[in-house]
């Protein structure tokens, strides 16, 4: 094939799934994205509706009337929302997105339906945010699309600005321990979207548009960044085939 033919291939819009094209190496949660994300999630990361009702629950243990709550990565900002609706009156919630589109969508929807004067989002990149003091920190499958070597900035920062007490919740795909396990699991997550009603094709050029895009760690690398920011009281309180879900307490 010539080289020049076969590069123009290789950087085509391809679809992805749920109305949503992406270019290899290049996906973003920008553009015309923010209108279908919330379908696309729901498909593309098992019980992602339930993980959000864990952390609501989770939330009753460490949020009060005067506590500053952050949602890094808040993409639509539903989740902010239901917690918002949950503790009514009181904390103030912050979603943070470092796409202006998400956050432009999430102040319509907040607008839209009569939400909280308590809820702030703000179009901010994680690794340079100057966090105030809080009780909760939530980062819903986020961590994974911060560049490796600002990732661990982005941990300690979250420590330093939690109360004594506070909490940081982080869900995140993870890889497996070693090849064989990586194999598997692997395996079954193409599974789960081939049952999901993606096609083949879609899968294919879903992983290749988050080359470069998307890094997650182990379980273990995941537990080594919160250790190195200084939690100790950590737990997994979700797991399911490699998607996991941690409680930090500071």
């Amino acid at each position: 094939m010539n080289p020049s033919r076969q590069s123009v291939k290789l950087s085509r819009l391809a679809k992805v799934g749920d109305g949503i094209d992406a270019m290899p190496s290049g996906w973003s949660f920008g553009g015309d994205t923010p209108k279908h994300f919330e379908a696309h999630i729901a498909r593309s990361v098992p019980h992602y509706a339930e993980g959000h009702k864990l952390i609501e629950q989770i939330s009753e243990f460490f949020v009060r009337r005067d506590s500053v709550v952050y949602d890094v990565g808040t993409s639509t900002g539903n989740l902010l929302r239901r917690l918002s609706e949950r503790h009514a009156g009181g904390p103030r919630w912050i979603g943070i997105d470092v796409e202006e589109a998400m956050i432009n969508h999430a102040r319509a929807e907040q607008a839209a339906r009569g939400g909280s004067r308590s809820v702030e989002y703000v179009v901010a990149d994680a690794c340079d945010m100057a966090f105030e003091s809080c009780d909760l920190v939530i980062s819903y499958y986020t961590m994974q699309f911060v560049r490796p070597r600002q990732r661990q900035g982005v941990f300690d920062a979250i420590y330093r600005a939690l109360n004594w007490g506070g909490a940081f919740l982080l869900f995140e795909k993870v890889r497996a321990p070693d090849a064989r396990f990586q194999d598997i699991t692997s395996g079954l997550y193409v599974d789960y979207k081939l049952e999901g009603g993606y096609t083949a094709g879609e899968i294919l050029e879903k992983a290749r548009s988050l080359r470069t895009v998307m890094e997650p760690f182990s379980t273990q690398g995941n537990l080594d960044l919160l250790g190195r920011a200084g939690f100790v009281d950590i737990m997994t309180i979700y797991k399911h085939i490699c998607f996991e879900g941690f409680l930090a307490i500071k």
